[in-house]
């Protein structure tokens, strides 16, 4: 199977996120422009675009980018709630017809402010059937016509989108990515998703959770093709081994004299996976050959709470060895984001080319 490489662009409303470097016009199209053909240019298909309510609009961002490159692939975050599926199903198909079928999706369950967009929800268990039934309306409407399904959640009847997802050969439609730790979210994934995206967990913890879902795809009777596996992690690369541990303990180190100085998202603590991730520290502030957990301890969340850390020999083992497990699609990142999408792309890529 080959594999991905994907990054990171932060469509964020304030500078400085995750210490990168940018601030005057930090947001602009401009400047995101910027990003996205410089990915182009360094060799990375795309970049995951984050979601989340006080954020700049994800898919806006998206089509704007999309618009302003050639083969640049937005991995456009999404949640349910926020878009109704049928609303999102047009306007992703919209966008894949424009751009000649670039489109990727990221559906996002966890927490969210959603009383400040007229949205609510019960429990997990409630959370997470109502993106199931997302998903499946989503993917339906993307490959039929006249589609009809009555759920708890959501309803549409006698839908057909139009105009209709690019067709390519095996590829009938955008592909979902998926992420989320809890029994419930694998659940989802087993079943649902075409991507399940891991957080930088030691090679143990991703093995034992691709053997879980492979098997909860069999029993739970998945009905599409085969669930692959991604990996969303920071990747702190140096020319040397020497100088890329003494960067990372430099920056964990300024972020120690920060925390506390920047407001924490309230529900980032809540999330089964991000839990998993803050649990690694107390076994070893480095795990197997260069997995750094002390990011975690001091404020880093979501892929910013482990890093890969090395030179580019180094960290390209590393995900190696996650490829080897099963791995084949890999949204990488470190700030400052520009320097390092060059530095990756020209370091780092060439040793993980299939």
């Amino acid at each position: 199977m080959s594999s991905q490489f994907l990054w990171y662009i932060p469509n964020q409303a304030e500078p400085g996120h995750r210490g990168d470097d940018v601030v005057d016009d930090h947001n602009s199209l401009a400047t995101l422009t910027r990003h996205a053909r410089a990915l182009e240019g360094h060799g990375w298909g795309g970049a995951l675009i984050g979601t989340g309510w006080g954020r700049p609009d994800t898919f806006t961002v998206a089509a704007a980018l999309a618009a302003r490159t050639t083969t640049f692939q937005p991995l456009i975050a999404v949640r349910p709630g926020y878009w109704r599926p049928a609303n999102f199903a047009s306007a992703a198909a919209t966008l894949d017809h424009l751009t000649g079928g670039r489109v990727l999706v990221n559906i996002v369950s966890g927490k969210d402010n959603l009383p400040a967009y007229g949205d609510s929800e019960g429990d997990q268990a409630h959370r997470y059937d109502r993106t199931r039934e997302f998903i499946r309306i989503v993917r339906r409407l993307w490959t039929r016509e006249r589609v009809t399904y009555h759920g708890e959640h959501f309803r549409v009847t006698d839908a057909t989108v139009l105009p209709r997802t690019v067709v390519r050969g095996e590829r009938r439609h955008p592909r979902l990515y998926f992420g989320g730790a809890s029994a419930a979210a694998e659940r989802v994934a087993a079943t649902e998703a075409d991507v399940q995206l891991f957080w930088g967990e030691p090679l143990d913890g991703v093995a034992e959770r691709i053997d879980r879902l492979r098997g909860l795809a069999e029993r739970l009777g998945r009905e599409h093709a085969p669930l692959e596996f991604g990996l969303r992690v920071t990747t702190l690369v140096r020319d040397t081994t020497e100088q890329a541990w003494a960067d990372a303990e430099a920056k964990v180190a300024k972020m120690a004299a920060a925390e506390g100085a920047h407001r924490r998202d309230p529900n980032w603590r809540a999330a089964v996976g991000q839990r998993r991730l803050l649990d690694l520290a107390t076994r070893a502030e480095v795990l197997d050959d260069n997995l750094y957990t002390a990011p975690g301890r001091y404020g880093g969340g979501g892929a910013g709470t482990t890093w890969l850390v090395g030179s580019a020999e180094d960290v390209a083992r590393s995900l190696q060895k996650y490829r080897g497990l099963g791995i084949s699609h890999f949204v990488l990142s470190d700030t400052p984001y520009l320097p390092e999408i060059e530095r990756q792309g020209r370091q780092l890529l060439p040793l993980l080319r299939d």
